[in-house]
């Protein structure tokens, strides 16, 4: 079965507006990456400051073959959103955590 990776983001109330953008006007490389099942961003409503990445996957192998490519390249250089040219932007986040589940059993809606 599949694995999922959630990425637990703490993002202070003024850095929200720009981490919301920043996911918006992604390039989009994740969508075309081999393995990649789905993606979601969670804003949180109460009780945490914390987004959360879930990002889906058909193995581990998949998953880490996207951040030693697409991810990395992504996340290297400068020139994005809220940087000068050659010069990476500040993040929007001020922690991060990476978790790893493997899906042991799931369930779809049934069909009327």
């Amino acid at each position: 079965m599949s694995i999922v990776k959630i990425n637990a983001l703490t993002v202070p109330d003024e850095q929200r507006e720009l981490l919301e953008q920043r996911f918006a006007s992604r390039a989009g490389a994740v969508e075309g990456s081999d393995g990649f099942e789905w993606f979601e961003l969670l804003r949180p409503i109460e009780g945490t400051d914390q987004y959360l990445v879930y990002t889906r996957w058909r193995s581990e192998e998949d998953f880490q073959a996207w951040m030693e490519g697409p991810m990395k390249a992504a996340h290297q250089g400068g020139g994005g959103a809220g940087g000068a040219a050659g010069e990476r932007p500040k993040p929007a986040a001020s922690g991060s955590q990476v978790w790893s589940f493997e899906v042991v059993q799931q369930a779809a809606p049934k069909k009327a």
